[in-house]
């Protein structure tokens, strides 16, 4: 919520799972959201970043580490990482 400033006033703002696209609640103590900067040519971090937020459902089966792989693959920050298989 906004106030009349468009100041964002809201003490809790959810957030959702990068993964599974579920809400992460506020008792979800489990889960993390990972920022992974952005790097310049030279291989310099820049001050700005990709989030990527895993609720702890994703986490307690061990699937964070292959959603991970799936999102950044996704996202273009990896290659030749992650593939469909069956």
């Amino acid at each position: 919520m906004e106030n009349d400033q468009g100041i964002l006033v809201d003490l809790y703002v959810p957030r959702k799972c990068a993964a599974t696209s579920r809400l992460i609640t506020a008792k979800d103590h489990a889960s993390v959201q990972i920022n992974i900067a952005d790097v310049d040519a030279e291989g310099r971090a820049l001050p700005t970043y990709t989030a990527f937020a895993l609720c702890g459902q994703v986490r307690s089966q061990g699937e964070s580490d292959d959603s991970l792989n799936r999102l950044a693959t996704k996202a273009g920050l990896l290659r030749n990482v992650w593939s469909a298989q069956k």
